[in-house]
């Protein structure tokens, strides 16, 4: 039934491909671009804009494209041409991508005094490399659009989603080694594309230091 569920989430947005809402119309005014008119074979769930996610609410609306700073977006189409060189049937899912501080804040304000505060990039300190337009969310997907199986959901915040200890988690069967190679390559596709891991999140990857996001870019309003 969760894989029925995902696979009619891809095709609504899918079809909702190519109208233009307006958070979508925001981004492109802020010099974000949307990859998807790059690049139309990677697909698009944007979690955040459904209820299948950290918050159980949707909160984002009026978005349809995958929208990053052109630096990202050059990475992530090369990752996608790296994924289709190797496994040609195969394609990059993007689960987020660019977004405003204004969605920050309503993220922070859903977990602010419950124990998910660790997961939700505080918009009082500068938020994250979302909010430049230099992170996005992304796993993999076969011919059937089925997402290939990664040892935790997305939005799990349990040790399963941690990439700084994975030979103990297959050692103690808490993810087969299926799972552990699909995060392995992965990871690789990504880093070969130029993006950089973080420790917790097997999905989340940055185009650029945090340093370097406050220092060549502007954050998103």
């Amino acid at each position: 039934m969760k894989g029925l569920v995902t696979f009619s989430l891809l095709l609504f947005f899918t079809i909702a491909y190519g109208r233009s809402g307006e958070l979508d119309r925001y981004l492109s005014s802020k010099g974000m671009v949307d990859v998807l008119r790059i690049d139309t074979t990677i697909r698009v769930l944007l979690k955040y804009a459904t209820t299948d996610n950290l918050f159980n609410t949707a909160v984002y609306s009026g978005i349809n494209g995958i929208w990053l700073h052109p630096h990202a977006a050059s990475k992530l189409v090369k990752a996608q041409k790296l994924l289709k060189e190797k496994y040609p049937g195969y394609s990059l899912i993007v689960y987020d991508a660019a977004r405003p501080m204004s969605v920050q804040k309503k993220m922070w304000n859903l977990v602010r005094g419950t124990d998910k505060t660790n997961y939700v990039s505080n918009p009082a300190k500068g938020g994250g490399l979302h909010n430049y337009g230099m992170a996005v969310d992304v796993t993999i997907i076969n011919k059937s659009g089925r997402a290939l199986p990664m040892g935790s959901t997305y939005d799990y915040f349990g040790e399963e989603a941690h990439i700084n200890q994975e030979e103990a988690l297959l050692q103690s069967g808490k993810i087969t080694r299926e799972e552990f190679d699909n995060r392995r390559f992965l990871r690789q596709i990504m880093r070969q594309a130029g993006f950089r891991t973080i420790l917790y999140e097997w999905w989340h990857f940055n185009a650029c230091s945090r340093e370097d996001a406050k220092r060549n870019y502007t954050l998103i309003e």
